[in-house]
């Protein structure tokens, strides 16, 4: 209970100070006590160690298409974030789409703009409209700094006061384990999940808008998960689920969807 007490307190504060940010169209306020720098930093570690142990797929048709939607998708970042005065949100990332020889149907994307397609995905998925709807979720988690946000939050929970203070200034093993533990397996229930259902609605609030941008139809994202409820089966309740249950997060698409047609008419397509 205190030190649930204590993240509440460091949440109002860093609302006071330099630790509090707004995220891009949402506009939800987010505590992130660490560098980006070093979440960049963390990600291109564990992103090389992972492709080191991966069979990368090279040359092939599919990975081409991979790198063609991520990098539509990241150029309409871009600029989207330029006509709002928001660069410094993307300052240092270096993009890279990688497709993986895995049969699971998985994607992800770390700070700083790494991401990797499982090849295991590509049959759901099934056409360039649909990947997109999985390339601009996963890009708007980093975009969103949702990491850095987790990573805030476990360090608060695990450590607390003054050693808070002193994993963040010297940002050591401590915050390396926790950034290993967030992009890796396992989490608490009691506090982590609840919130990172949050963070996965938002992404899928942000990923819609980026692709439509991109010139993608965000019409594809409801039978994309209407396949996806369809391959992946029984799931746990939705309370014990890091992310929406399929029937929401369908529903909340549908919702979603004239907001992205309208973002385009103000903005136009931002990439071809």
């Amino acid at each position: 209970m205190k030190k649930i007490l204590f993240v509440a307190c460091l949440i109002i504060a860093a609302q006071l100070f330099d630790g509090c940010s707004r995220v891009p169209i949402t506009g939800r306020k987010q505590m992130n006590l660490l560098p980006e720098s070093e979440m960049m930093s963390l990600a291109l570690t564990s992103y090389n160690d992972f492709l080191s142990k991966s069979k990368v797929d090279a040359g092939t048709a599919d990975a081409a298409m991979v790198q063609r939607v991520g990098q539509r998708i990241a150029t309409a970042v871009s600029a989207y974030l330029a006509k709002n005065k928001n660069t410094q949100r993307i300052e240092g990332y270096k993009w890279e789409f990688n497709m993986v020889d895995n049969k699971e149907m998985n994607a992800w994307c770390m700070p700083g703009g790494k991401v990797v397609v499982y090849s295991g995905l590509l049959p759901v998925t099934q056409n360039e409209n649909a990947l997109a709807v999985v390339l601009g979720h996963e890009i708007s988690h980093a975009i969103a700094r949702h990491g850095n946000e987790r990573m805030s939050e476990q360090l608060a929970l695990q450590l607390g006061g003054t050693a808070l203070g002193v994993a963040l200034a010297n940002q050591g093993q401590q915050t390396v384990n926790i950034f290993n533990q967030l992009y890796g397996v396992g989490s608490t229930v009691a506090i982590a999940l609840p919130h990172s259902r949050l963070q996965e609605s938002e992404a899928d609030e942000m990923g819609l808008m980026f692709m439509a941008l991109a010139g993608y139809n965000p019409h594809e994202a409801i039978p994309f998960w209407q396949r996806m409820k369809q391959m992946t089966g029984a799931k746990p309740p939705v309370y014990l689920s890091d992310h929406p249950s399929d029937e929401s997060r369908i529903a909340n698409m549908q919702k979603l969807i004239p907001k992205a047609e309208a973002m385009v008419r103000r903005y136009g397509v931002l990439a071809k």
